[in-house]
């Protein structure tokens, strides 16, 4: 890519600082050594039966758990059993029925149990999970142990690591080769979506976010930028309007996966990418401002699902589209009452400069639609405050034109504990963003359904009738208390949705 397209960046005021500051190394043997010295944990049925642990602990450590047990309450999933100074027993309920997902949260549980004080470091006896519940049952319980130990701690100067080390023991259970390399792959997107998400405003602008895109070619990802010249060739009005104030400058990248090697139609996902939204002359509140970093979780979920794919070799053929911008104020930012020209030569009348990211979904969703015909498209972005009022942070928005990809979303969300709600669509909310001035506004003055209309605006931008889905992931995208699965920030919502809707769907 040549340089001239980065010709607006200026130096950060911080540099680039990587460290470890903790790590979880896990190891496999079949050699089963029994009745260790060191910190073992063991697997119950719901039931509580422990008379399959005899081979692994002590007489005296059995009947010492046995005595606890009958005052301990049997509802829990995890009890740590101090046996002395050096050796702990942890036991652990496998619950009947268990799901994936409860499996993953069951290691993410454990993780939390044992992630204090020095490393240390535990044998897992993996025979004693067989207790007739999940095939891959360690292989997700691990998962759930990754998923939940990032943390980030890039910018810290203080060096702290801790080595948490968890060794399998046993000839049964063991996760086999082909899924520990599919988890370590979703784990290093999610990580990588994270990690997008997680970086301040000044280090991952608009420019330095395409810079690192170019990295997505080693994978075998095909990746074309567009920058201002480009766009304003294209007539993209409405994405370059939101980034008119920063000295930034404003991008659209594609992303492209062939693993079927034919030209079969892709299937297509569409990310915003706001990488700080001041809200422009319709100013945010001082407030929370500093949260706006995560405006851009929608594209890190669709570049982490691109670079899955190219990870795992999916036998599909996909492409990731994201618009990225800065959303600032200066004195030629984009004005409350501007009218603007879209890609599909629709016309738009900005009257708030703060609903701007269905100024840039808009413009990314026409051209996706025509230049890749798509079977369908599934756009992301933290799009609206009112989805948050409406579901909280347990689940995302999902609005569709179309019930069968809507169902299949649901469905690989529950699958993954990435929840979806379905909400509504309806010509009657046309009205309520109707413009006197041009085609459509960009925002609902009258008032109520605000991630409703915004939905609305984004499928006026959807001309071929596509089948189309909207995830609002404004509530999801960032976790100020943690999830079953993460630690509090970025959450990386969205990647394992959706490499579990082409998994299931799709190849």
């Amino acid at each position: 890519m040549k340089s001239e397209i980065f010709d607006h960046i200026y130096q950060s005021t911080l540099p680039v600082i990587i460290k470890k500051f903790m790590s979880i190394k896990i190891s496999y043997s079949s050699k089963a050594k029994s009745k260790l010295s060191t910190n073992v944990v063991l697997f119950v049925n719901e039931k509580f039966n422990t008379n399959i642990l005899k081979k692994y602990i002590s007489n005296s450590e059995l009947s010492y758990i046995n005595d606890l047990l009958k005052t301990s309450d049997l509802k829990k999933n995890i009890f740590v059993y101090e046996v002395n100074s050096k050796k702990k027993i942890v036991l652990i309920s496998i619950k009947n029925n268990l799901k994936t997902s409860n499996i993953e949260s069951l290691g993410a549980e454990f993780f939390g149990r044992v992630n204090y004080g020095k490393s240390c470091e535990y044998f897992i006896y993996a025979d004693t999970a067989d207790v007739g519940v999940n095939n891959n049952f360690i292989g997700h319980f691990l998962h759930g142990l990754k998923l939940k130990s990032y943390n980030f701690n890039k910018y810290k100067t203080k060096k702290e690591t801790r080595i948490i080390s968890i060794n399998l023991l046993g000839n049964k259970n063991m996760p086999s080769a082909k899924a520990k390399l599919k988890f370590k792959s979703i784990e290093e997107v999610t990580f990588y979506a994270r990690d997008l998400v997680s970086e301040p405003g000044n280090i991952l602008h608009p420019d330095e976010y395409a810079r690192r895109l170019i990295s997505l070619k080693k994978d075998g990802l095909k990746v074309n930028i567009y920058d201002q010249k480009k766009l304003k060739k294209l007539g993209m009005h409405s994405l370059l309007g939101v980034g008119m104030g920063s000295v930034r400058g404003s991008y659209l990248v594609t992303v492209e996966w062939n693993g079927l090697k034919n030209n079969s139609k892709p299937v297509a996902f569409v990310g915003k990418g706001v990488t700080f939204d001041t809200g422009g002359y319709s100013l945010k509140p001082a407030r929370f401002m500093e949260d706006m970093t995560y405006d851009m979780a929608g594209s890190a979920a669709v570049v982490g699902l691109m670079k899955s794919l190219a990870l795992r070799k999916a036998k599909i053929n996909a492409v990731g589209v994201v618009g990225l911008v800065e959303n600032m104020v200066s004195g030629v930012a984009q004005r409350p009452g501007d009218i603007v020209q879209s890609y599909s030569g629709k016309t738009i009348e900005v009257l708030n400069t703060d609903a701007e990211g269905r100024l840039v979904l808009a413009d990314a969703l026409t051209y996706t639609e025509k230049k890749f015909k798509p079977k369908f498209i599934v756009d992301l972005a933290t799009l609206t405050g009112a989805i948050i009022v409406s579901l909280g942070s347990e689940y995302a928005g999902l609005f569709s034109n179309d019930d069968k990809l809507s169902k299949q979303i649901l469905n690989a969300g529950e699958e993954v504990e990435e929840k979806l709600w379905r909400m509504p669509l309806h010509k009657n909310y046309d009205k309520l963003i109707n413009s006197k001035n041009a085609d459509m506004q960009n925002i609902n003055y009258v008032g109520g359904a605000g991630s409703t209309t915004a939905a609305q605006f984004l499928q006026r931008f959807i001309l071929k009738k596509t089948p189309w889905a909207h995830l609002d992931i404004a509530g999801m995208a960032f976790s100020k208390y943690g999830g079953s699965l993460n630690s509090s920030g970025a959450t990386g919502f969205g990647v394992r949705l959706l490499n579990q809707l082409i998994e299931e769907n799709y190849e």
